[in-house]
């Protein structure tokens, strides 16, 4: 049976101990980055206001969003969503955080070529999760190997979209640290630090889920050889 499979364990614990891992790293480079002011004392919100004033990038709406690590740009209504601890403190994690979403909004303003490339795959995200692990499930159920293959088909479209989402996410950061710098935000060493740290840990998250769904992909695609 598919959920006694000592691989499918294996590979289990590995991507869990991934995740963990990586969540982890991030929390902590938060939480350190968190209680070290940035060297311009300015909030999350203030850092984007800051840059959409001194920089060539387009200013949009900046809304609140509960919750920590929720923040994100909203391509479809346009508006950056900054959390609490992000919009409120002085903080050079706030101020990088910011930044980044930033860089999303750069990203799409300019037309990037990568943005455009994982939005091609947005709707067939939306609804491949759910065709996917039905299709694997009622194949591995009923030995039907064609359905397995439909079903690692559609999984297929999402690990090449985590992956897609790998340099997107690495490429907002690093417009997000130069938009500080044109916008005269990073005035010490230490913003310098804190911020691509943060960021790095960040970017680290999207590459430990690329390498979770690649290895399910795998083992799947395993499963389905050996059924043949």
């Amino acid at each position: 049976m598919f959920y006694f499979d000592p691989t499918y364990l294996f590979i289990f614990f590995i991507t869990l101990f991934i995740s963990i891992g990586v969540q982890v790293y991030l929390k902590s480079s938060f939480s350190k980055w968190s209680k070290v002011a940035n060297g311009s004392h300015v909030t999350g919100i203030d850092a984007a206001r800051t840059i959409f004033a001194r920089t060539s990038l387009q200013a949009i709406p900046l809304e609140a969003i509960p919750g920590a690590m929720t923040d994100h740009f909203d391509p479809r209504s346009n508006v950056v969503r900054l959390s609490d601890p992000v919009r409120n403190q002085p903080s050079i994690a706030a101020m990088a955080i910011a930044a980044h979403e930033l860089g999303h909004v750069q990203q799409y303003q300019t037309g990037s070529a990568m943005i455009k490339a994982r939005g091609f795959l947005v709707p067939a995200v939306k609804f491949s999760p759910r065709v996917s692990y039905i299709c694997l499930l009622m194949g591995l159920w009923f030995n039907l190997t064609g359905l397995l293959w439909l079903g690692i088909l559609f999984f297929g479209i999402m690990v090449i979209f985590s992956v897609l989402t790998i340099p997107v996410e690495f490429d907002a950061s690093k417009r997000g640290l130069k938009l500080l710098n044109e916008a005269g935000l990073m005035v010490s060493e230490t913003d310098r630090k804190g911020a691509k740290s943060i960021l790095t840990a960040a970017g680290m998250t999207y590459l430990a889920a690329a390498v979770t769904s690649i290895l399910q992909l795998l083992y799947y695609i395993s499963v389905a050889n050996r059924r043949r």
